[in-house]
Order: structure tokens, then C-alpha cells, then sequence
């Protein structure tokens, strides 16, 4: 059974930092691009940031220097380091696990996400 279990969401200040946990089990961590996305109630689930299997990162316009994406295969978890956070990364975040299935489809997985609330 496939699991992403996030944890380190929490309550902060703007300008604060937190790191994202997503811990991984049921799958072969190291073939996976794992990615963070973000929910807003009313809006769009948003990209936050990938990381390939290879170790290759992207990073939504928004959050371009000051969050890091992170991967350590030997303890198969995928991490989001957030600084300088603002009011607007309030949100709903969620681990993606994505890979090729065995017959060459799309294969993926969420977690339950994690709540991140900055405010003061």
C-alpha cells in the first residue's frame, strides 16, 4: 500500500520559515519525481515545487528563492524548506509522488496534506 504522509505544517509569522516533511512508503522512492503542490479553498491546485528522480527542480514564480525543494532517497522523503513565508503561501499542502506504471501509463500518489497558515 502506497502512502505519502506530510508533516511540519503549523501556524507562523510572516517572514517565518517552516520545512515539510513527506515520508514515503510503498513505492520505490528513487524512481519518483516528487513534487509539493498547494490548495486555496475557492482556487486551483497550484505547483509548488518538483524534484526529479534525477535531483532536477522547478519552482513556481511565487515562491522562486525563497522555498527549496529537497529529496533523500535513503530515508525515501521529500522536503520543502519555506522561507521569508507571506500571508498568500496560506494553503493546504500536499505531496505528489509520479511515476511510469508498469504498462507505460501515468502512475501517482497524494498525501493527506499538511495546513500552513502564516499570519500574524
Amino acid at each position: 500500500q502506497v502512502q505519502l504522509v506530510e508533516s511540519g505544517g503549523g501556524v507562523v509569522q510572516p517572514g517565518g520559515f517552516l520545512r515539510l516533511s513527506c515520508a514515503a512508503s510503498g513505492i520505490v522512492f528513487r524512481n519518483n519525481n516528487m513534487g509539493w503542490y498547494r490548495l486555496v479553498p475557492g482556487k486551483q491546485r497550484e505547483v509548488v515545487a518538483t524534484i526529479t528522480s534525477g535531483g532536477s527542480t522547478n519552482y513556481a514564480d511565487s515562491v522562486q528563492g525563497r522555498f527549496t525543494i529537497a529529496r533523500d532517497n535513503a530515508k525515501d522523503t521529500v522536503y520543502l524548506q519555506m522561507n521569508s513565508l507571506k500571508s498568500e503561501d496560506t494553503a493546504v499542502y500536499y505531496c505528489n509522488a509520479r511515476r511510469l506504471g508498469e504498462t507505460g501509463g501515468l502512475v501517482e500518489n497524494w498525501g493527506q496534506g499538511t495546513q500552513v497558515t502564516v499570519s500574524s
